[in-house]
């Protein structure tokens, strides 16, 4: 189900990765799960994005082994909540590398719209997509956080990939429209 050309083949690892990675609707569906959102109506809420656009994209990520789903109970009825695979968990660099970037080169409309990357050991921020700039530390989602000034008045702490995402990626369940 691509959401454009097919880059999959090609030579170049960057495009590769782009055919992935490379959507704005896809990061920014990657943020709400790594800030612990991932159940469909609010993801969709958040974003203010068409069914449509958020179908396609859980669809190409859960297809990539980047998410998986999960069931959960809301009421009687059993719906299925987007969650990171270590596979997902790995793109926590590249996102945290945009946003640095975003900090470092872009004027925010305002004050609260600002977000840092956060090493939660040392609880200083880091200018780094993958090492904190502090203390040395690898950065991962169990020891990472973000600060949006807009979202909340503290950092929060990333999601990270439950166990039971962590089957391969032909045992997740597709999408359900």
């Amino acid at each position: 189900m691509p959401l454009r050309s097919d880059w999959s083949a090609r030579s170049c690892s960057l495009a590769r990765g782009l055919d992935v990675l490379g959507d704005p609707w896809g990061s920014l569906v990657l943020r709400e799960v790594f800030f612990g959102n991932g159940r469909y109506d609010s993801i969709k809420k958040r974003l203010e994005v068409a069914d449509n656009v958020l179908s396609k994209r859980l669809a190409s990520f859960v297809e990539a082994g980047i998410l998986a789903q999960r069931p959960y109970k809301d009421g009687n009825r059993t719906r299925q909540e987007y969650v990171l695979t270590p596979k997902g968990e790995d793109t926590l660099p590249v996102l945290n590398a945009i946003i640095i970037w975003a900090e470092k080169h872009m004027d925010a409309p305002d004050e609260v719209s600002h977000m840092r990357v956060i090493h939660t050991g040392c609880g200083k921020p880091t200018s780094s997509a993958d090492t904190c700039t502090q203390c040395g530390a690898r950065l991962t989602a169990a020891n990472t956080s973000w600060h949006s000034l807009k979202r909340s008045d503290g950092p929060v702490s990333l999601a990270v990939a439950p166990d039971n995402a962590k089957a391969a990626p032909e045992d997740v369940k597709e999408i359900q429209a």
